[in-house]
C-alpha cells in the first residue's frame, strides 16, 4: 500500500531499518515483562535518535522525524515498546536542553547505548492538564535538595534508573524547576504499579524526604516548566506518529480480514459499506501520517517553537487514529472484541494518546490562541 510521505531517503532508509528491527517485538505474539521489555527495546539500538551526536547520539541534534519514524514502526508493532521508547526521549530531554556538562556527559553516551533509562515525572493526582499547578515541592537543606510529593501516571516508573522529577521551588509558574533523580535515591519508591486500558509500564511515585545533591538540579532554579514545555514541544509531534502508527497496523489488520473473510457468499472486501470503511481510514491516515512528517520537517529546520504545528499534528493523528482503528474493528466484526485480536488491542493502546502529552481539548485551546495571536 503505497504511503504519503515527506521523508527523504536517508528518513525512508531508517524507516525500513526500524521496521526489520522491531518486527520481533510483534505484541500478538510476543508477552513481555516490564524488565523484559526494557531490555528488549534497549537491544534495537535505536536509542541514539534521542540524544546529540556530541554524547554519542546519530545526529547533531535530536532529529524529530527520526523519532517520528522509529515510533511510527515500533506503535505498529508494540505499543508498550514504543512508549518505553519515547519516554527515554522525553526523560532525558531536559538534560539536552540545559543540563550540566556533568549531568550530560556522564548520563547522555549511557542513555544512548540503553545502559540506563529514563522517566518524566512532571504529573500528580491533582495536576494533569493543568501543568503550572503542580504541588510537589523541593526546598535546599544544605548540600541537598529534599523533595515531597507524589507523581502519577508516570511511563517506565519502576524499570527507569532515572526520573526527571519537577518540583516547586517558588510560587508561580516560575517557580517549578527540574530535578536529576536517581531510582535509589534515599526517600524515593514507585509506590505502586499501575493497570491502564492499555498495558505499558506505568506508576505512582512517592518522595518523601528525598535528598539529593545540590548538582541534581537541571537547569537554573525556576527554569523547570520552561524545560517541560520545551520538551514536549519536541516529543509531542512524535505522539502523533505514534497514533499513525497504531492506525496503520490496524487498516493493514483489515485489508487482509476483509479479503480472507468470507460472508454472504463473498469475501467481506467486496462489501461496498466495507470498502467505504477502508476508504475513509485510508485517507484519515494519509492525512494524519502528512500532518507528523510537516510538524518534524518544520522543527528540524530549524524554527525555534512548533507548538502550533505539533499540537495541529498530534490532535488530528490521535483522534483520526482512533476513528481509523474503529472501523477496523467494525471489519472485524464480532472477532474484532475477542481478547488476544490485534485491532482489539489496538483499540485498547490508541485511546491514551489523546489524552498524554497533552490531551485533545488543550490542543483545541493552543491551535486557537494561535490563530488569534494572529
Amino acid at each position: 500500500m503505497a504511503q504519503a510521505s515527506l521523508l527523504t531517503e536517508g528518513h525512508v532508509a531508517l524507516r525500513d531499518e526500524a521496521r526489520r528491527r522491531c518486527a520481533a517485538l510483534d505484541a500478538d505474539r510476543v508477552r513481555l515483562s516490564d524488565e523484559e521489555l526494557k531490555a528488549r527495546v534497549a537491544a534495537l539500538g535505536l536509542y541514539g535518535y534521542v540524544v546529540p551526536a556530541a554524547y554519542g547520539g546519530v545526529h547533531p541534534k535530536v532529529d524529530v522525524t527520526s523519532v517520528a519514524v522509529i515510533r511510527e514502526e515500533l506503535a505498529a508493532m508494540n505499543p508498550a515498546a514504543d512508549s518505553v521508547f519515547a519516554v527515554q526521549g522525553l526523560g532525558c530531554h531536559p538534560l539536552v536542553l540545559a543540563g550540566s556538562d556533568a549531568q550530560r556527559s556522564t548520563l547522555l553516551p549511557r542513555v544512548a547505548r540503553g545502559e540506563v533509562l529514563f522517566a518524566f515525572a512532571l504529573t500528580e493526582p491533582e495536576a494533569g492538564s493543568d501543568v503550572a499547578s503542580l504541588s510537589t515541592s523541593a526546598r535546599r537543606d544544605g548540600a541537598h535538595w529534599v523533595l515531597d510529593g507524589t507523581k502519577r501516571f508516570i511511563s517506565n516508573a519502576g524499570v527507569a534508573t532515572h526520573y526527571t522529577v519537577f518540583a516547586r521551588t517558588g510560587p508561580g509558574t516560575k517557580g517549578v524547576s527540574a530535578f536529576l533523580v536517581p531510582a535509589d535515591a534515599p526517600g524515593f519508591s514507585v509506590a505502586r504499579k499501575m493497570e491502564l486500558l492499555g498495558e505499558h509500564p506505568i506508576g505512582e511515585l512517592s518522595l518523601s524526604g528525598c535528598r539529593v545533591p545540590t548538582d541534581a538540579l537541571v537547569g537554573e532554579e525556576g527554569q523547570g516548566l520552561k524545560l517541560a514545555l520545551g520538551t514536549l514541544d519536541v516529543f509531542r509531534t512524535t505522539v502523533g506518529a505514534a497514533a499513525v502508527g497504531m492506525a496503520q497496523r490496524a487498516l493493514s489488520e483489515a485489508l487482509t480480514y476483509a479479503k480472507t473473510r468470507k460472508q454472504f457468499g463473498a469475501p467481506l472486501a467486496e462489501l461496498p459499506a466495507v470498502q467505504a470503511l477502508l476508504a475513509e481510514s485510508a485517507v484519515e491516515l494519509e492525512a494524519a501520517r502528512l500532518l507528523v512528517h510537516m510538524a518534524a520537517r518544520t522543527k528540524d529546520s530549524g524554527q525555534d517553537r512548533v507548538t502550533y504545528e505539533a499540537a495541529v499534528a498530534k490532535l488530528f493523528s490521535t483522534e483520526a487514529a482512533q476513528r481509523i482503528v474503529d472501523r477496523c474493528l467494525q471489519v472485524h466484526g464480532g472477532n474484532g472484541v475477542v481478547k488476544g485480536c490485534a485491532v482489539e488491542r489496538l483499540y485498547r493502546d490508541v485511546r491514551a494518546l489523546r489524552i498524554y502529552e497533552g490531551a485533545t481539548e488543550v490542543q483545541r485551546l493552543v491551535i486557537a490562541r494561535h490563530l488569534l495571536a494572529r
